[in-house]
């Protein structure tokens, strides 16, 4: 037996498939379980706020980049011209996209517990 298994506790040499993997999570009951049983209209919902919340996210960091560079002097005008552009546009899209599924700014601001709000 190899010494590196000795230390993790290991009694004999048995080959990765043969080893016992982690016991399976019992079958959910209650709130999980009601959770797990959303309509399939609540389920969509979440997924595209889940989504748009993430494109938001990313747009935000593009916005706070893009004037970073700008006032550093790193872009042409044409190339701050062009991505103001892309950035309007984007959030046009955004704001459609929101009102298509009735979500507001404040549903897609996730709250990280401790960490405060995403946006």
């Amino acid at each position: 037996m190899s010494e590196p298994a000795r230390r993790n506790g290991h009694t004999h040499d048995a080959a990765p498939w043969t080893r016992p993997g982690p016991a399976r999570p019992a079958p959910a009951t209650g709130p999980v379980m009601q959770r797990l049983r959303s309509e399939p209209e609540t389920v969509e919902r979440d997924l595209v706020k889940l989504v748009l919340t993430l494109v938001e996210l990313v747009r935000q960091l593009m916005e706070r980049q893009a004037l970073r560079r700008a006032e550093d002097g790193d872009l042409t005008d044409e190339q701050i011209e062009r991505l103001g552009l892309a950035l309007m546009r984007l959030e046009e899209a955004m704001t459609r996209l929101k009102n298509h599924f009735g979500l507001t700014d404040n549903d897609l601001n996730l709250d990280l517990g401790p960490l405060g709000p995403l946006l």
